[in-house]
């Protein structure tokens, strides 16, 4: 079952302080089976990372093996008619991985519906900022720590940190602190929200990531 959500958040400014103004989110999220979506897009995602490029040789592409090692009777040892086959050793393997892709397919409305359901989730913990990206014209990680002290942020927490476009600045300033990762709404994934304690939007990605629910 889905269900239609309107949550409103507080907007905060630089220095920490609340704006008049509020940002509300659409959320569309399942109700009885919001677990199980989130799951399997956790799953899809895992799954579509893997490379898949194990590979090992069978008897037949593994080197040599050509001529019969020794002769078939008189020896007093098990017949053998090759020195690759995958009982010796050096020789062929059995059933071994081969190059394969373990991507997993999911419709795009259940995936935006996984979305929305943990982003609302996680409703608790989102914390609106406005222009976060204009004060960053140098790289500065001090001055990012500043501001999360600013808005009550510990950095015992892990924090996902959501721009509206890439900022270079700002991503570098924050490169260095092992609990924050920054992403462009663009990007925003699954297991990205799901490893976060905290997550932090610029006002404008709010914006355009409540229009793309919309759609």
């Amino acid at each position: 079952m889905v269900a239609q959500i309107k949550v409103e958040y507080d907007v905060y400014d630089l220095e920490g302080k609340k704006n008049t103004d509020k940002t509300s989110i659409n959320f569309k999220i399942a109700t009885t089976t919001s677990s199980y979506v989130v799951h399997r897009a956790m799953i899809q995602q895992l799954a579509n990372r893997r490379q898949g490029t194990a590979s090992t040789k069978t008897r037949s592409e593994v080197r040599g093996g050509g001529r019969k090692p020794y002769k078939q009777k008189g020896t007093g040892r098990a017949r053998a008619g090759s020195n690759r086959s995958p009982l010796w050793k050096g020789g062929g393997v059995i059933f071994g991985p081969k190059p394969r892709s373990y991507a997993q397919k999911m419709n795009r409305k259940e995936w935006r519906l996984a979305l929305r359901t943990l982003l609302y989730n996680k409703s608790n913990n989102i914390k609106i900022i406005e222009n976060l990206s204009d004060i960053f014209n140098t790289v500065s990680t001090k001055q990012f720590i500043l501001l999360l002290k600013t808005w009550n942020i510990s950095l015992s927490e892990k924090i996902l940190l959501i721009l509206d476009t890439s900022n270079t600045n700002l991503y570098l300033s924050t490169r260095n602190i092992p609990q924050v990762k920054t992403i462009s709404r663009k990007n925003l994934n699954i297991l990205d929200i799901l490893n976060a304690s905290v997550l932090i939007i610029e006002k404008d990605a709010a914006l355009k990531i409540n229009e793309g629910f919309n759609e």
